[in-house]
């Protein structure tokens, strides 16, 4: 029986050591040496993904010289979709379904964002917090309104996956608590539930780090 409803959540620990973050490292122990060594089809296919991956960003940045901005938006993509995946797999934890992780990445990305468009294109900057054509009388509250909404950008952006990840996790560890009190028909009933939830969060771990990409993909297009 959990103590409460996130107990599943809690952070586990060796030796006093936090394994919160050990899923992030896992994936290097998956990846074959043949990977790291020599060409070969999971290359190819990394390949291939990573190609269009550059495709989709480079046309929401909508500049000549892309100068690494689809290889970083590309790989934070990856990155996120991993550990959404580690934490489909039996006791891993999750760590974009921890708050801390989410802003850690959110946070820079948006103020790296902010000190671009302010020092280098400022009037453009000025510029974006005005809607065109708003009447003049508006003008005060709208700027209000922009400069809010662009404030709590990173936190949205981070509670986005954090609760979308936190959801489905919780709903598969609560129905997962109700097998050992059930009948063989009732249980074989759940299992069915839980292979379709698993299914359901394995689109969620792809749709999450696609739609995070995405945002900070059209953040960084507004700036420049």
């Amino acid at each position: 029986m959990m103590a409460n409803l996130f107990s599943s959540f809690d952070p586990s620990s060796i030796f006093s050591l936090s394994l919160n973050w050990l899923s992030s490292t896992l994936m290097f122990l998956i990846m074959p040496m043949i990977f790291w060594m020599i060409p070969s089809r999971l290359i190819m296919i990394w390949l291939t993904l990573i190609f269009s991956l550059h495709k989709e960003f480079k046309i929401l940045i909508k500049k000549i010289s892309y100068k690494g901005s689809t290889l970083i938006f590309s790989n934070l993509l990856i990155f996120i979709l991993i550990n959404n995946f580690m934490g489909l797999f039996p006791y891993v934890f999750t760590c974009s379904s921890h708050l801390n992780f989410t802003l850690y990445l959110s946070i820079p990305l948006w103020f790296s964002f902010m000190i671009f468009g302010w020092f280098k294109n400022t009037m453009h900057s000025l510029a974006h917090l005005v809607p065109q054509g708003a009447p003049n009388t508006l003008l005060p509250l709208l700027v209000i309104i922009e400069t809010t909404s662009n404030i709590i950008r990173p936190g949205t952006l981070a509670i986005r996956l954090t609760a979308n990840m936190i959801a489905g996790h919780l709903l598969i560890t609560l129905l997962s608590n109700t097998g050992p009190h059930m009948s063989s028909f009732m249980l074989s009933i759940l299992i069915s539930t839980q292979l379709i939830l698993l299914t359901l969060e394995s689109a969620v771990a792809i749709i999450q780090s696609y739609v995070f990409s995405i945002l900070v993909t059209l953040y960084s297009s507004e700036v420049n």
